[in-house]
């Protein structure tokens, strides 16, 4: 039961945040010479006037079929290495995410390639006349044909640098939060500061990140149309700061830091709900700090999707 309530409350998240997703992903890609969007809201107004509301879900069945096994590795790593590790401290917490994040990549890095494909495919356009991937494992099988396995693992490296310490920042950052508001048994607002602190220890992690995430998402989209122009992670930073500053790597920020809150609270508070229900009232709410080591724990390893 707690493994489905964290893939339920995963799934939640991912349904709340992708349209954030898909801005902040045509944000960090758009041509500095040809910009299409102006920036967050009107990239929002401009898919939705273009494409319809339709637009800002493209690419979602990658991340909805990859949400289970990232969480199940997330849960399996970070609870094994806890346990490892011994005590249940901050700087622990800390490891056993990074741990989590890194090894989750194998899942995630092909699943926001396929994403990120899907999302650019027909920019723009209502009903694109041309679709060059049908849906996501399409996309994937497309790619794997062309270029090998090479292909589908494009921004591999990044997706490391991105994942290993953004979940070890959120897994710290949530400990020390929950640590720092506490709560009292039967405590009213415990959930509440439960999806604060959730909320808030996203957005930590993706400011943490957020550059390598820029690079990433570009390397990821380049050769879309049949044109390559970047050689490798360096050169990409390279061309991008020399075309376009170092505002380059707030690129999307606004919408990612938008889609933050609402993802890690929507994804807490779904979990939260479906282990009180699962494991009745006389398991509900307890009191954090006596939790903290077994239930609360679980609820950290499992809340976390993997684009934080």
């Amino acid at each position: 039961m707690d493994f489905l309530a964290g893939c339920i409350g995963g799934a939640a998240g991912v349904l709340v945040g992708h349209p954030f997703d898909t801005v902040k992903v045509r944000l960090q890609v758009q041509s500095v010479a040809k910009p299409l969007y102006r920036g967050t809201f009107h990239c929002f107004q401009s898919i939705v006037r273009q494409e319809s509301a339709f637009g800002l879900y493209k690419g979602i069945g990658s991340p909805m079929m990859g949400l289970t096994f990232i969480n199940a590795i997330v849960f399996g790593v970070q609870g094994n290495t806890m346990r490892l590790l011994g005590n249940d401290t901050p700087m622990n917490q800390f490891l056993a995410g990074a741990a989590a994040g890194a090894i989750q990549c194998v899942i995630c890095c092909p699943m926001e390639l396929a994403k990120t494909r899907m999302q650019l495919q027909g920019t723009g356009e209502k009903k694109s006349s041309r679709k060059l991937y049908k849906n996501s494992l399409d996309c994937l099988a497309r790619i794997y044909n062309r270029e090998g396995l090479r292909g589908v693992n494009r921004g591999m490296v990044t997706t490391l640098i991105r994942e290993t310490p953004g979940f070890g920042v959120y897994f710290l950052a949530y400990d020390v939060l929950t640590r720092s508001l506490g709560c009292e048994p039967d405590d009213r607002y415990m959930i509440p500061k439960l999806l604060f602190s959730g909320g808030m220890a996203g957005i930590a992690s993706w400011l943490s990140t957020y550059p390598v995430d820029v690079i990433k998402s570009r390397l990821q989209a380049d050769g879309v149309g049949g044109v390559n122009q970047y050689s490798s992670i360096a050169d990409c930073v390279r061309q991008s700061v020399r075309r376009e500053g170092y505002m380059v790597f707030t690129r999307g920020l606004t919408s990612t830091l938008l889609r933050a809150f609402p993802v890690n609270a929507t994804t807490f508070a779904t979990v939260t709900l479906i282990l009180m229900y699962s494991r009745g009232v006389e398991e509900g709410p307890q009191d954090c700090e006596s939790v903290q080591p077994s239930h609360q724990a679980q609820l950290q390893q499992q809340a976390q999707p993997s684009s934080l």
